[in-house]
């Protein structure tokens, strides 16, 4: 079962990217954020009321869950600029590096030892970033990365903790418990960003109008977090992990066949590399 919920969170996060860069086009990070983090406060309170009494004792779990929530919320509005303001199948391949740093937070903390086989695959798929990262390859003349790379990467290296604490806090709360309580915190947060920046008619408005972009994008993310999350139950963080990282190779097609974008020949030979990569190692990584 870990590995089908892995599988769905990679279906899921592929078509949520896609929807959250669309969503962030339309709406802005701060707003998406808050569609996609309220829907899941609302949706799934019923199911944690249970759990609540634990969160009062304020002890470890509680702390692991703060946790989780500071590094997901910087991770998201990162992730979110990232990809509304870079083409998504240039962006997508800069967060398939959320394998190897996660692997090796489960190396250093749970154990989980890569195999010699596993690590050239990792060097295959850092090949393939930097090709796919880069316009021109003429560097020493011209060197110019696209845009949305940097924030990327930067994301990418939350991401990662992200990946890690969701996995470590659901073992130790549940899968639900830390996606309310995660969702909850960031909703309260752009909440309090919204109010400041008086931008509630705006939000008001866009649902209105755009219901369905935000009930779908909403829907699919919320959905790949749960699905990763309960897959850390029964197998290993860094598993979970490589084969949902396969994700990018349907939000970079849908990049390139939906928003026609373009890519250089390198680029699309790193992207290609990144693809395979991420696959083989969500297979390797048993």
């Amino acid at each position: 079962m870990g590995v089908f919920f892995a599988f769905v969170a990679m279906a899921c996060w592929g078509v949520g990217d896609f929807l959250i860069q669309r969503s962030t086009r339309k709406f802005g990070d701060g707003i998406t954020l808050f569609y996609i983090t309220i829907f899941a406060t609302i949706l799934l309170f019923p199911f944690i009321i249970p759990e609540l009494p634990s969160l009062l004792q304020a002890d470890y779990r509680f702390w692991l869950l703060m946790g989780a929530s500071l590094v997901i919320l910087v991770s998201a509005l990162l992730d979110f600029e990232a990809l509304r303001l870079g083409k998504i199948s240039v962006v997508e391949p800069v967060y398939a590096l959320e394998v190897p740093l996660t692997v090796a937070l489960g190396s250093l903390f749970l154990g989980e030892w890569l195999s010699p086989l596993q690590g050239v695959f990792i060097v295959m798929l850092i090949t393939g970033i930097i090709f796919v990262s880069l316009e021109s390859l003429h560097v020493l003349r011209k060197f110019r990365l696209e845009k949305g790379v940097f924030l990327a990467a930067a994301a990418t290296m939350g991401m990662s903790g992200a990946n890690f604490l969701f996995g470590v806090g659901a073992r130790h709360t549940s899968p639900l418990l830390i996606n309310w309580f995660t969702s909850a915190f960031l909703a309260l947060a752009m909440a309090g960003y919204l109010t400041y920046s008086h931008q509630w008619n705006t939000v008001y408005k866009d649902w209105r109008k755009k219901k369905g972009l935000i009930l779908s994008v909403s829907l699919m993310d919320n959905l790949a977090w749960i699905a990763f999350t309960f897959s850390t139950l029964t197998i290993p963080i860094a598993i979970a992990t490589g084969i949902s990282e396969s994700y990018i190779a349907l939000a970079a097609v849908f990049g390139l066949v939906w928003n026609r974008e373009k890519l250089a020949l390198h680029q699309k030979l790193g992207l290609a590399c990144v693809i395979v990569s991420a696959v083989v190692l969500g297979v390797l990584t048993e």
